[in-house]
């Protein structure tokens, strides 16, 4: 079985069955680390449903390097027309990185998928907003070597060798591929020391689970940087007020540049919009323009087409008021011409029609042996002769006055 006719299979139960396949298929051709497959998905209200869903890894490139993250992709079975549910599926030796991006639970929120449009928006697209998000706020970081798996402690453990999970030069790419997240963290501090609840957030002494801190220029569990510097938290292993003041500022200059930059976009959305509106408007305005000079002129068209009928009205009603007022018509002087020509037209036929009725009759008067053979063959050769002449002379009548034959 091909691979579309083994998606297509999987899709039946799905309404736009055409348009998913196609999404699908482009999505796996370009990013060839992801597989699709159908499994069954639980609901928040505890119903399930079988659905399909794209798992692997998408690249993503921090600081000069490129990681791997792992993602799954739910497709709804109305896809296209709502936007997929796509989750952070960090390995064993991953940790999810909260921020406002992404959830404790690994669930991906994006404006991408907020603003899902089914016309406009695709796979494709989705990925591609993740790799840039990814790239600046990276959804997961790396357990510290030597913790052990799925163990709370394994985010308050002392300092680990940076090195030893960032790719070596010269590696080849399935060497260098192993780590699929960033892993550049500085170290936390000992527990027992002043300050350690995280950093960013003074807490009390010995606390059991302080907040990993994550490099400068990567967003804290709220979503803002922390605005850490190593140099000084490593000669004292305490955080001052210098450092809270320096973080806070940080974090509330990246989110006013974030909201701004964010207000900027959907200006020049907005502006993109309305311009393509008032273009639209002004061709519809030239159409209208049109539309209405045509009826303008079909009105005065049809006005004087009014008047003639009026005028052909009074002349009729005047004709019929003279012909009431007259006690007999003379058949002879009821048809008048207006020129010669229409008087020998006229004449013409009259006579032509005449010797049409004597032929008829002539041909009775033989049925009923009135005449007999000889007279009637002399005389219809006659008669004929001068309908012959007589339908020329209409014809020739015709073309000079300009009649249609």
């Amino acid at each position: 079985m091909s691979k579309m006719e083994d998606l297509g299979r999987m899709l039946s139960n799905y309404t736009n069955l055409a348009a998913t396949k196609n999404d699908v298929l482009e999505c796996i051709k370009v990013y060839k680390a992801l597989a699709y497959r159908m499994e069954e998905y639980v609901f928040n209200d505890g119903t399930f449903k079988q659905l399909l869903n794209l798992q692997g890894t998408i690249p993503v490139r921090y600081k000069g390097n490129t990681y791997h993250i792992p993602i799954c992709i739910w497709l709804l079975d109305s896809h296209p027309r709502y936007a997929p549910i796509c989750y952070v599926k960090p390995t064993a030796d991953m940790h999810i990185k909260v921020s406002m991006y992404v959830d404790h639970n690994g669930k991906i929120y994006l404006p991408y998928l907020h603003d899902w449009s089914a016309g406009q928006s695709d796979l494709l697209g989705l990925i591609q907003v993740m790799i840039v998000t990814f790239g600046d706020f990276p959804p997961v970081y790396a357990k510290p070597k030597g913790a052990p798996k799925d163990s709370p402690a394994a985010t308050t453990t002392t300092p680990y060798p940076i090195q030893s999970f960032m790719p070596q030069a010269g590696a080849t790419p399935a060497q260098s591929q192993f780590c699929p997240y960033p892993t550049q963290f500085p170290p936390y501090p000992q527990p027992g020391g002043a300050g350690y609840g995280g950093y960013g957030q003074p807490g009390a002494a010995g606390s059991s689970y302080p907040q990993p801190f994550m490099p400068p220029g990567m967003p804290s569990a709220a979503g803002y940087n922390t605005g850490y510097n190593p140099s000084a938290a490593q000669g004292t292993g305490t955080i001052t007020e210098e450092h809270i003041k320096a973080s806070l500022v940080s974090a509330v200059e990246d989110k006013l540049k974030w909201r701004i930059q964010e207000k900027v976009n959907q200006c020049q959305a907005e502006i993109q919009t309305l311009k393509r509106t008032q273009q639209e408007l002004n061709e519809g305005q030239s159409k209208i323009n049109d539309i209405i000079g045509r009826l303008e002129r079909d009105e005065q068209e049809l006005n004087k087409s009014i008047a003639v009928l009026r005028d052909k009205d009074q002349e009729l009603e005047r004709a019929l008021e003279s012909l009431e007022k007259v006690d007999g018509i003379d058949v002879d002087e009821a048809v008048t011409t207006t020129a010669p020509l229409y008087k020998q037209l006229l004449n013409a036929y009259a006579e032509e029609a005449a010797i049409e009725d004597a032929v008829y009759f002539m041909g009775e008067a033989l049925r009923s042996g009135v005449i007999d053979l000889e007279v009637f063959l002399k005389h219809v050769r006659q008669l004929t002769r001068k309908q012959f002449m007589l339908r020329a002379l209409m014809q020739k009548c015709r073309q000079k006055a300009g009649f249609t034959a």
